[in-house]
């Protein structure tokens, strides 16, 4: 039991928890994407491998585990194999400070939501390196478009995740999520609409999800930043892409929703339903939504969001010291 309480062992069996919840809940977003999907433009899905279709996801890692991977002859060699272990290995810190519960939040530091948002910002570095070393015109597009693209959206974001930790005083997950009541009128998405409607609409263009997915658009770049990747090299972009979904979800629930709050028996049963909420209105977009011009991209962070953002902020700091 000692051994068990040492916080270094805490924070190992901590992260293989963590990797598991990551793999599996990728293997379920896959299957709810493609359902939901379904739905949406009024057709099933899949049907056929397994009830329902439910091993599909199996089925389709298989198929990834199975190609062949391989590297254009007059591309980078070294970049174009780091790119995706880049893009996932900042995933796992990133869910470190997370509180999933009072009990269950693998380090909860005073400075969780900035860690968060310094190692999420690695995820462009990995797609500009996945644009270089490819040695692929449409795939350097597609680089270019996500630096644009995640600096235009980092920035809106930033200043109301701000506007939030001025009303709980703190940076610690765990303590604005406490600063939170029980019940949903005494959360923050009621007392600052504004902020979370910014911050969603900033997380789904983070996370390149449609209407926002311009470094991947199939339209017009084939497939853009992972134009040349295949099998599990594709793979790890892909529960990458996932597993950033279900790190901005996480904040928001925690930021606005509560976290692991609720009216009966506070814990992390509140906090999945929470997360699992914003992530299926993210899906809601994708297959719903028509994809925007890049010029109607950024005109709507610089021209709207980000103008938006710092009138919230303002007026609730003087809210705060009133």
């Amino acid at each position: 039991m000692m051994i068990l309480s040492h916080p270094l062992v805490h924070m190992v069996v901590g992260l293989v928890i963590l990797l598991i919840f990551i793999v599996l809940n990728a293997i379920v977003l896959i299957y709810m994407e493609r359902k939901i999907a379904g739905h949406v433009q009024r057709r099933p899905g899949p049907l056929h491998v397994g009830p329902h279709g439910i091993l599909q996801p199996f089925a389709d890692v298989l198929k990834l585990l199975g190609k062949q991977i391989v590297c254009p002859p007059t591309g980078d060699k070294l970049l174009f194999w780091l790119a995706p272990i880049i893009g996932f290995a900042p995933v796992v810190v990133c869910f470190i400070p997370i509180p999933f519960s009072s009990s269950f939040t693998i380090l909860d530091i005073n400075l969780g939501i900035v860690l968060i948002l310094a190692f999420s910002s690695l995820n462009v570095v990995a797609l500009c390196m996945a644009g270089w070393g490819s040695n692929n015109k449409w795939s350097l597009l597609g680089a270019a478009r996500s630096v644009a693209q995640s600096v235009a959206y980092e920035i809106p974001l930033l200043i109301v995740v701000m506007a939030v930790a001025a009303v709980s005083g703190s940076l610690k997950l765990s303590e604005i999520a406490n600063h939170q009541g029980d019940w949903p009128w005494q959360w923050n998405w009621l007392y600052n609409p504004l902020a979370f409607l910014i911050f969603f609409i900033c997380a789904v263009a983070e996370t390149n999800r449609n209407p926002f997915d311009l470094p991947e658009a199939e339209s017009e770049l084939t497939g853009g930043f992972h134009t040349e990747y295949s099998g599990m090299t594709f793979g790890l972009f892909f529960l990458a892409e996932y597993a950033n979904m279900m790190i901005v979800c996480s904040v928001g629930a925690v930021l606005f929703l509560g976290g692991s709050q609720g009216p009966i028996a506070d814990g992390w049963w509140w906090f999945l339903p929470k997360m699992y909420l914003l992530l299926i209105i993210m899906m809601w977009f994708r297959w719903t939504f028509p994809r925007v011009r890049f010029d109607q991209l950024l005109n709507l962070s610089w021209k709207w969001l980000t103008p938006l953002a710092l009138i919230d902020l303002i007026v609730t700091i003087i809210l705060v010291k009133m």
